[in-house]
């Protein structure tokens, strides 16, 4: 029988444990120990991928993790933590297309011996293994190889941001870089924070890909604000490989994101006039001032590559669900969410699992009717672009 887990398979790490860098741009609070214990005990999570595992200095965590006794490695596939969360180990690769274009890729893999033969691998194209998604000297066709090779998937990240991603950078089809066959092969895509599955399903190539929704954290309170459920079997790597391929019955249930309008980059914004744009047609160069420097947004890209008008999504495509993190409802700071957790349980009892009555017994009366309208989606947003985040109004 099937159960359903929370999943959220995009989190960095700013740093080891003993302090040595590993994300320049994330928090140095955000390590290995410190992602368990938050993702299990506060988010509430079952499931998450770790995607700097390839950095030695993660390796040495995860090796003294598993000696001290504290997770374990599965026969099936990834690492469980306190019996209750499954670690996926990966890395965020960027590679150099050969038509100048820079893509992150996620990679996963079953086991920790296969990541470090990966990361020995990726030290003959990176500068600095230890450093997060450094550059490779490789096109996602030649990664797409190495990743094979060593046992693991590939998945395209937040697929449409402007900055380093496969259709937002590089590519307006698949057909540039991959054959069928190596298409065939990347299971899953990652719609990124700017996107839904009304925009992506503009693409009939993206047809027979499941869409993750996942949170791309950069600190602890960031994970999980994105998320999916999945219905698997058993607790370990091929169970979710198998629900990412959509074998044997089992599937992505939802993905649970921000709307799209709350992204820092839903719409083109002129970087000479500082003016972000609106309407139903791509902007791709400035109606305002003429310019041409124009970081071209998600929803403009999407529209100027579809190939349809209207979204065609396949019978197995989940409901989106707009979901507000915690911490994005007005008036739950990082105070109030601890005394959330304190109470209540973690931040998935909170959104999901606790009934009205559970959730009127652990908080203050305010806070439940925020807390409520969280959860019918009863609120209105100020859009987002330009690089700012939106904000969310109650």
């Amino acid at each position: 029988m099937k159960k359903e887990y929370f999943a959220d398979l995009h989190i960095h790490i700013g740093g080891g444990s003993d302090g040595s860098p590993v994300k320049i741009t994330a928090s140095r609070k955000l390590n290995f120990p410190n992602i368990l214990k938050e993702a299990a005990f506060k988010k509430g999570l079952d499931i998450i991928g770790i995607i700097d595992c390839a950095s030695p200095v993660v390796l040495k965590d995860i090796d003294q993790m598993l000696a001290a006794g504290e997770m374990k490695e599965l026969k099936q596939g990834g690492i469980l933590y306190s019996d209750q969360l499954l670690v996926l180990p990966g890395a965020e690769i960027e590679s150099r297309e050969e038509n100048g274009g820079q893509v992150h890729y996620l990679a996963f893999f079953p086991k920790i011996k296969q990541i470090k033969k990966f990361s020995r691998t990726m030290e003959n194209y990176i500068s600095n293994i230890t450093l997060s998604s450094q550059a490779a000297k490789l096109t996602g066709k030649e990664l797409l190889k190495i990743v094979d090779y060593h046992g693991g998937i590939m998945i395209p990240a937040h697929i449409f941001t402007p900055h380093k991603s496969f259709y937002g950078r590089a590519f307006k089809t698949y057909t540039e870089v991959f054959t069928a066959a190596e298409w065939e092969k990347i299971p899953a895509i990652e719609l990124g924070l700017s996107a839904d599955t009304e925009m992506a399903d503009l693409l009939p190539e993206l047809r027979k890909k499941t869409f993750l929704s996942n949170s791309d954290a950069h600190s602890l309170p960031k994970i999980a604000r994105e998320y999916n459920i999945m219905e698997l079997e058993s607790l370990n790597f091929n169970s979710v490989l198998k629900t990412l391929k959509r074998e044997s019955g089992s599937r992505i249930k939802k993905n649970y994101g921000l709307n799209p309008e709350l992204g820092k980059y839903y719409r083109s914004h002129c970087e000479d006039c500082d003016s972000i744009f609106s309407g139903k047609e791509a902007v791709l160069q400035c109606p305002e001032c003429g310019s041409k420097k124009v970081v071209v947004g998600v929803k403009d890209r999407i529209l100027e590559i579809a190939e349809v008008k209207k979204p065609e999504h396949p019978v197995h495509r989940p409901e989106y669900v707009y979901q507000v993190p915690l911490l994005d409802i007005p008036g739950i700071g990082k105070k109030t969410a601890a005394k959330l957790f304190e109470n209540c349980g973690t931040e998935m009892d909170v959104i999901h699992n606790l009934s009205t009555a559970e959730l009127k017994e652990c908080m203050s009366s305010r806070i439940f009717k925020k807390i409520i309208k969280a959860r019918q989606q009863n609120f209105s947003f100020q859009s987002g672009g330009g690089g700012t985040y939106g904000k969310v109004i109650f």
